[in-house]
C-alpha cells in the first residue's frame, strides 16, 4: 500500500524582537561645590617669616662684564698701565725717549713667573694718604701729623714758585696727542695768542696737549709753567717748561691750577681732563670763583657730553639751564683766546669795583667814628690839662 505522505508544515522562524532601549534619563547636573576659600596662613613671627628670594642680577661694568674683586683689580692695573703707555706714546710721538723703563706691548711681552718674588708696587704719597691700611689708635701721632707737615710744605713751595704768575691760563688734554695732530697744532696756536697778550700758560708738564701749550707759550714770548705730579711711573716734563713745580699730592696741584688761573682751555682728553673740567664748573656753580671761563676746544669731541648734559642732566633737573652757559665750545683758537681775554677784563673790572667799594666803606666808617668822637668831646666839655705838681 502506498503510504500517504504527511504534509510538511514549515514552522515560522521566531523573529527577534529588538531589545527595548532604556529610556534616556536627563543628565544630572553636577552639584556645585562651594568655592574654596584660601586657607589662612598661620601668623609667623619675624624669625620664622618666609623670605622670598628675588632673582639676583649680577653687577655689571660699563662694558657689561660681571664685576667682582678680581675684575676690579685687573681693571685697575690695566688702567694704570694704559695711563703709563699714553704718556710714553706722547713722548715718542714728539721724538723723545720716554723716561723710565720702555713700554713692552702685549704682542711682544714675555711671561715672567712672579710667584717667587716679593714685588711691592711703587706707592705714591697720594696712595699712602688715600689707600686702605690697618688702622692703629696712634696713627695720628706717628704718621698723619708728619704727613700734614709735608702737605703744608708742598703748598708753601707752590705758592712761592708761582707767586709771580699774575694771570695764568691752564691747558688740559690728552698726553698722547702727537705733534702732527690738528688738536696739538690748535693748542700751540691758542697758547701763542694768549702768551702774546701777557698770559702765563700753565700745564701738567707732560707730553701731548700739555707740551703743545708750553711750546706755544714760548713761541709767543710768554711764561711757560709746568706742574708735574708724582706717579707710580716716571713721567718726566716736556722740554718747553720754564718754571717747573713738582707735586706729590693731586689736591695741592689742583689748588694751584685754580688759584693761579683766570680760565681753563680744555682739549680732548680722558678722566683727568674731565676731572678738572667738572671741578672748575662746580667751583663756579657754588660761587667759589667768578668770571672764570671754561673753554671746551673741539666741538665734535665734546658734542656727545654736551648733548647728554642737555637731555639727561638738565632734563632731569639735576642742573639749572644757566649752568650750560658756563661752558664755551669752539673750534677756533682766536675765539678761545677772546673768551679768556674778555673774562680777564671782567675780572679786572670786578676787582677794581670791589677795591672802590671797600675804600668807600672804610671812609664812611672813619667818618662815623670821627662824628662819634666829636659828640663825646662836646658832651664832656673841653679837655682840661693835667696839672703838674
Amino acid at each position: 500500500m502506498a503510504q500517504k505522505s504527511r504534509p510538511t508544515t514549515t514552522m515560522p522562524k521566531p523573529t527577534k524582537k529588538p531589545a527595548k532601549k532604556p529610556a534616556k534619563t536627563p543628565a544630572k547636573t553636577p552639584a556645585k561645590t562651594p568655592a574654596k576659600t584660601p586657607a589662612k596662613k598661620p601668623a609667623t613671627t619675624p624669625s620664622t617669616k618666609p623670605v622670598s628670594t628675588p632673582t639676583k642680577k649680577s653687577r655689571r661694568s660699563a662694558r657689561s662684564k660681571k664685576v667682582d674683586p678680581l675684575l676690579r683689580r685687573t681693571a685697575e692695573h690695566a688702567s694704570l698701565a694704559g695711563t703709563r703707555e699714553r704718556f710714553h706714546m706722547g713722548h715718542l710721538a714728539a721724538g723723545r725717549m720716554p723716561p723710565g723703563a720702555p713700554i713692552v706691548h702685549a704682542a711682544t711681552a714675555r711671561h715672567i713667573d712672579d710667584s717667587i718674588r716679593d714685588a711691592t708696587p711703587t706707592l705714591t704719597e697720594d696712595a699712602k694718604l688715600l689707600g686702605f691700611a690697618p688702622k692703629h689708635h696712634d696713627d695720628f701721632t706717628r704718621t698723619d701729623t708728619w704727613r700734614v707737615m709735608r702737605i703744608m710744605g708742598e703748598f708753601i713751595e707752590g705758592f712761592d714758585k708761582l707767586a709771580k704768575v699774575e694771570k695764568g691760563v691752564t691747558f688740559f688734554g690728552s698726553a698722547r696727542t702727537a705733534p702732527d695732530d690738528p688738536q696739538y697744532l690748535a693748542a700751540v696756536e691758542t697758547a701763542t695768542l694768549l702768551a702774546q697778550q701777557g698770559f702765563s700758560i700753565i700745564t701738567g708738564a707732560g707730553p701731548g696737549i700739555m707740551e703743545a701749550a708750553n711750546k706755544g707759550a714760548q713761541e709767543g714770548g710768554g711764561h711757560s709753567v709746568g706742574c708735574n705730579i708724582e706717579l707710580p711711573f716716571e713721567q718726566g716734563a716736556n722740554p718747553y717748561v720754564d718754571t717747573q713745580v713738582d707735586f706729590r699730592y693731586f689736591f695741592v696741584r689742583k689748588t694751584m691750577f685754580i688759584k693761579y688761573s683766570v680760565g681753563f682751555v680744555i682739549f680732548p682728553g680722558g678722566f683727568g681732563t674731565l676731572d678738572e673740567l667738572f671741578e672748575a664748573v662746580t667751583l663756579i656753580q657754588t660761587g667759589k670763583i667768578s668770571q672764570f671761563p671754561v673753554v671746551l676746544f673741539g666741538t665734535h669731541y665734546w658734542a656727545g657730553l654736551v648733548r647728554w648734559m642737555q637731555s639727561r642732566v638738565l632734563g632731569e633737573k639735576k642742573i639749572s639751564p644757566g649752568d650750560l652757559d658756563l661752558l664755551v665750545v669752539t673750534d677756533d683758537p682766536r675765539e678761545a683766546a677772546e673768551a679768556i681775554t674778555a673774562a680777564w677784563a671782567a675780572q679786572t673790572d670786578d676787582a677794581a669795583s670791589a677795591v672802590r667799594a671797600a675804600w668807600k666803606a672804610q671812609v664812611a666808617q672813619r667818618e662815623v667814628e670821627a662824628t662819634r668822637l666829636a659828640e663825646t668831646v662836646s658832651r664832656s666839655g673841653e679837655l682840661r690839662p693835667v696839672s703838674r705838681q
